[in-house]
């Protein structure tokens, strides 16, 4: 088991170390506490614009990338509906250069109007790239609004609608940024090549001097629980039907979690999984299919979609879906199921742990929710489901109560 360090400066930043000398490498993430979800909903798309902005230079440093390339270093960034994540590796030698460019920008950005103009525009062009233009685009838009009803879940990380970030104003910008950019709303996770010791001095250093800044968050409405199924039918110019259906879940930090995980590689994580064997292999119902969650601090979902094959309609395509549901629910889950998904998530956290920028990113998630050790407890989590405890989560989850269902058809050329 590694050494996992954890210390925090006096104006709120955590910060957590763990050293590997496998490597001459060291990456530094820095993980913000902001997501889609503290966006109003009449100005959306705000923390996705920031992962763009937050590389248009800063109060001293008005080319982020540069100095990194010259460092040997790379970078790169996302943005989730609880959190926005950046991170960067560089050559142990040239530590300190990672640290100065994320100390820097997170005292404030340069907020120029050409950096905001510029990276509206790439914002917008991204919008319409892959949510407007393309087939199967809104989808994401479509069932997050059909899932939820009052969380601000019920939109996606780019933004509600394209006219938010069209209207953006540098006042709105600036006002964001102060409020969520702070070293007491963030943490550093440094893995690599680098001592506590170093790390801790590099870190007073540059971060030290960081001003802590009051965190004005919007009050957010629990969603209420979905006592009714939920239905929506479109029709779009593609190419073939597609059938999404979705049902709440747990939050990340709830004991039946990781159940709720494994629901989805039960169903289907692999070609010997249920619904891919019986749906797709067997009985040619569906071209492919899929099941997956979304893991978030609040209540997420569990998704299913599904293509369904030429000329199977989506009534058919469904209740085959149903009876697949319904059946595990009869027959419960096998031992042996059970043991090759506690294998899998095993031995992908086994890879993650290896990979220096994951290992990174999942400590400061974790750091977030409370405490970076926590990711070392994940496989005993996975691995203590026991059958009965998996299927008294699934029997409260997959129910048609719970279900929201959209219909996704090719328009009728008749």
């Amino acid at each position: 088991m590694s050494l996992i360090n954890r210390f925090s400066l006096e104006n709120g930043l955590r910060v957590v170390h763990e050293l590997d000398t496998s490597t001459q490498m060291v990456t530094l993430n820095v993980l913000y506490l902001v997501g889609s979800r503290d966006e109003d909903e009449q100005h959306t798309g705000f923390a996705h614009l920031f992962e763009h902005l937050m590389f248009e230079g800063s109060i001293n440093i008005p080319d982020y990338d540069t100095p990194l390339q010259m460092a040997c270093g790379d970078n790169n960034a996302f943005t989730t509906s609880d959190y926005t994540n950046y991170y960067l590796t560089v050559p142990a030698a040239n530590v300190e250069t990672g640290f100065w460019l994320e100390s820097d920008r997170m005292t404030g950005l340069a907020f120029t109007p050409q950096s905001l103009e510029v990276q509206r525009k790439v914002v917008m062009e991204e919008f319409k790239q892959h949510y407007i233009t393309p087939p199967y685009g809104d989808i994401q838009h479509l069932m997050s609004a059909l899932a939820y009803q009052v969380h601000p879940y019920r939109w996606p990380t780019i933004g509600l609608e394209l006219e938010h970030i069209a209207q953006v104003k540098m006042d709105e910008v600036k006002e964001f940024f102060f409020r969520f950019y702070a070293p007491n709303n963030a943490v550093l996770s440094v893995v690599g090549n680098i001592t506590l010791e170093e790390t801790k001095r590099l870190t007073e250093k540059w971060f030290g001097s960081v001003p802590a800044r009051k965190i004005d968050r919007l009050s957010i409405p629990q969603e209420p629980i979905q006592t009714e199924e939920r239905r929506m039918t479109v029709e779009r110019d593609v190419p073939a039907d597609v059938l999404y259906m979705s049902f709440p879940i747990v939050g990340v930090m709830h004991p039946d979690f990781h159940c709720c995980d494994m629901i989805s590689d039960i169903l289907a994580a692999g070609r010997s999984c249920r619904l891919n064997h019986h749906l797709v292999e067997e009985q040619h119902l569906f071209t492919s299919i899929d099941a997956y969650i979304q893991a978030r601090i609040d209540p997420g979902q569990l998704l299913i979609c599904g293509m369904p094959a030429e000329g199977v309609s989506m009534e058919k395509a469904e209740a085959a879906v149903w009876k697949e549901l319904d059946d595990l629910l009869d027959e419960g889950v096998d031992a042996a199921e059970l043991e090759k998904v506690k294998n899998k998530f095993e031995t992908n956290l086994m890879r993650e742990r290896a990979n220096r920028q994951k290992r990174a990113a999942s400590l400061a998630f974790y750091e977030m929710l409370g405490d970076a050790t926590w990711s070392e407890m994940e496989v005993e989590n996975y691995r203590k489901v026991t059958k009965e405890h998996f299927m008294q989560v699934y029997s409260n989850t997959v129910k048609r109560e719970k279900a929201s269902v959209l219909w996704y058809m090719r328009k009728n050329e008749g």
